[in-house]
């Protein structure tokens, strides 16, 4: 049996690989190591929580002491780096939590791994960052993994920094390392102050739906559930030290999303819902743009594809429909979701 140590394994991107991960595979252990910020939400796997190949540990990726007691009770066969501070406005008003969790976390879970597992071959430790780390595209062209880091944000920057040190444990400790970089995700038990569920909440409770500058930032959407399968794939079969960028094919501007789920939201709701009457353009309101906003983000993967035969499978229109239908069938996780962020 397999043991899996996912590090964030409570956030958004984490838990849908758990749920993933525990679906797919009978013969694995995963041990979730979370520290439950504001983000982490153990909601998300209320499902699973009584599985006996699901552990929860609650702890700092930080705490030096507490990764190696994690390394020393059972034999990690592969560490999927999830944990992050991930918000960009929230690293412009609070760099140094940034810089602490992404680079000084990350530094302790590879230096814990690579005294336990010395240049093992068998081990594998997936350091999983974002295109941001590249910077910004102009109108036309697409982020491969030769594309020179160019990060804009105190965010994009310390992703940036934790994927450098681990591409030195792999160069100089010959660590197991391999490194994602995924475009925008979305899906089932997103955080809602990221763009698609922020603006299905915001219309559902007939708030006003700020969009940045004039809202022609283009973004590349990655339904959560591939990403997820690009994980275990590139954990299996991954090359060693290499980079695979994870991209959905879906590129589209921030203010024609926003029309889109404002959209499919009357249409889904029920004729009699009250609030079809209030879920329209009218919502939209242009604020000021965001300092150091990217203007575009595009993911060629032709080399996850070529090397391990992962595709995007879900098109974004079927995708927003079955996120947008989450979030309408689990408004008691939204309304749990209001009480802690009020606490």
């Amino acid at each position: 049996m397999k043991t899996y140590l996912v590090t964030g394994g409570a956030g958004f991107i984490g838990s849908n690989y758990i749920h993933y991960m525990l679906k797919k595979y009978e013969d694995i252990r995963i041990i979730n190591l979370d520290c439950l910020t504001y983000a982490g939400n153990l909601d998300n796997l209320r499902s699973i929580e009584s599985d006996s190949r699901y552990l929860f540990v609650k702890a700092d990726i930080c705490d030096r002491l507490a990764v190696e007691r994690i390394f020393s009770e059972y034999d990690i066969d592969c560490v999927v780096h999830f944990a992050a501070e991930s918000h960009v406005d929230r690293s412009i008003a609070s760099p140094e939590e940034f810089v602490r969790t992404n680079v000084m976390g990350t530094f302790v879970l590879l230096d814990v791994a690579r005294a336990k597992w010395g240049e093992s071959t068998d081990k594998r430790f997936v350091q999983v960052s974002t295109d941001e780390v590249y910077g910004s595209l102009g109108a036309d062209g697409y982020f491969t993994e030769k594309t020179p880091l160019d990060p804009h944000s105190p965010y994009s920057a310390s992703k940036a920094g934790a994927d450098m040190l681990a591409k030195s444990y792999f160069d100089t400790f010959k660590m197991p390392v391999i490194i994602t970089r995924c475009s925008n995700n979305y899906g089932p038990y997103q955080y809602t102050e990221k763009l698609i569920p922020l603006m299905i909440t915001n219309a559902l409770a007939g708030k006003r739906l700020p969009i940045y500058g004039d809202g022609k930032n283009v973004r590349d959407w990655l339904y959560v559930e591939d990403h997820a399968k690009a994980i275990d794939m590139v954990a299996q079969n991954g090359h060693l030290g290499e980079v695979y960028n994870i991209g959905g094919h879906n590129e589209y501007e921030n203010i024609t999303i926003v029309k889109l789920i404002l959209d499919t939201l009357h249409e889904m709701l029920p004729q009699d819902d009250p609030r079809r009457t209030h879920i329209t353009h009218e919502l939209i309101e242009y604020v000021e743009d965001r300092k150091g906003h990217d203007r575009r983000y595009a993911i060629d993967p032709t080399k996850i594809t070529t090397d391990l035969g992962w595709t995007p499978e879900t098109k974004f229109d079927k995708g927003i429909r079955i996120t947008i239908e989450w979030y309408l069938k689990n408004s008691e996780w939204i309304e749990r979701l209001d009480e802690r962020r009020r606490a």
